[in-house]
């Protein structure tokens, strides 16, 4: 690995600047040099804010050989098939969420970076927020003892105009809808926290939005640790996002991480004290969006992996377990019957 990580990204989207920032902000580490976009104008933009070299041909870009790491900031149905050509090219891979929307596509780019011996990481930058951390450190000390539940908001405001702004988006073929798509983090974040799914019932609905997948939603999660947890997700909320929150109830302790991005402790209690109840509270932050600072410390994360100074906080193995319990989500809501892990797709 060269002395600077060198970067290219793919996707010039929305979630595009989060990564341009992120990899600015280790400039001393790594650099972009290279960002692609099928719109030239928007690859132009990309590559000037960024001061890296525009391509509107992807494969072209891929024939680099000072490419180090491919980032993906495509539509979720097209990150297999991108990741899949950048490990091919000998590329290691970033995804963002979802890595893809079915398992098939999840299992091939797996293989395809396992088949090449490259890294894989996706994009899960909620746990690495200050207020997870602190959380996660709560139930991986015991301090709940047991833990009878766990209750998932995502109550957030996409409005029409945001889905007519690309055609891929609210599709089954390259999106899904708020599951898989703006509740991607929080289904992450169930499992990472509570443990392996046993089952899942769910209720999907198209209510308010002119798309394929659905705008609203409400899922029940039986752990196989015995904890049942329920996630309920909208993007129908006026006039603008609401919350997104976790809340965590066990026999000695209740917690609720709530704010508009699980940014900020809204209740903290435990029946005995630890060291942490003195910063909790310090740890709330105000996040300039849904997305908060998280990529800049994944990016971190990711330097370090290649540097060979860390494990990957999410691989691809890591990275498909939310994928699998959203697709079971999705079979749950279609057959009407509660769906049991792992899934046969």
């Amino acid at each position: 690995m060269p002395d600077k990580i060198r970067f290219a990204l793919v996707g010039c989207g929305r979630i595009s600047g989060n990564h341009i920032r992120a990899i600015a902000d280790h400039a001393d580490a790594c650099e972009l040099v290279a960002v692609c976009d099928t719109d030239e104008a928007r690859a132009n933009d990309a590559a000037r804010a960024a001061r890296a070299e525009p391509y509107a041909n992807y494969a072209t870009m891929l024939q680099r050989d000072d490419i180090d790491v491919i980032a993906i900031c495509t539509p979720s149905g097209l990150h297999p098939e991108h990741g899949i050509a950048a490990a091919d090219a000998g590329k290691h891979v970033l995804t963002e969420k979802p890595m893809g929307i079915s398992l098939k596509g999840c299992d091939d780019l797996i293989r395809a970076c396992d088949r090449n011996r490259k890294q894989l990481f996706v994009v899960k930058q909620n746990r690495l927020n200050t207020t997870m951390q602190l959380l996660k450190r709560a139930i991986d000390k015991g301090r709940f003892g047991r833990i009878h539940g766990v209750y998932v908001n995502v109550l957030w405001q996409r409005p029409q105009n945001y889905y007519d702004m690309a055609k891929w988006r609210g599709t089954w073929e390259f999106d899904g809808g708020a599951f898989m798509n703006q509740a991607s983090h929080y289904v992450d974040s169930l499992h990472w926290l509570i443990g392996e799914v046993e089952s899942v019932a769910a209720i999907t609905g198209t209510l308010g939005r002119r798309i394929e997948a659905e705008d609203s939603g409400s899922a029940v999660l039986k752990f196989r640790n015995g904890v049942i947890g329920s996630i309920n997700v909208s993007m129908l909320v006026y006039p603008k996002n609401f919350e997104g929150s976790v809340t965590i109830i066990g026999e000695k302790g209740t917690v609720k991480l709530g704010g508009i991005a699980i940014n900020k402790f809204e209740k903290w209690e435990f029946a005995e004290y630890d060291d942490d109840d003195k910063i909790v509270f310090d740890s709330n932050y105000e996040p300039p969006n849904v997305y908060g600072f998280g990529h800049t410390t994944y990016y971190k994360n990711v330097i370090d992996v290649l540097q060979a100074k860390s494990e990957p906080e999410t691989d691809g193995r890591s990275g498909r377990k939310s994928v699998e319990i959203v697709l079971a989500i999705y079979k749950s809501a279609r057959e009407g019957r509660r769906i049991p892990l792992p899934l046969q797709e």
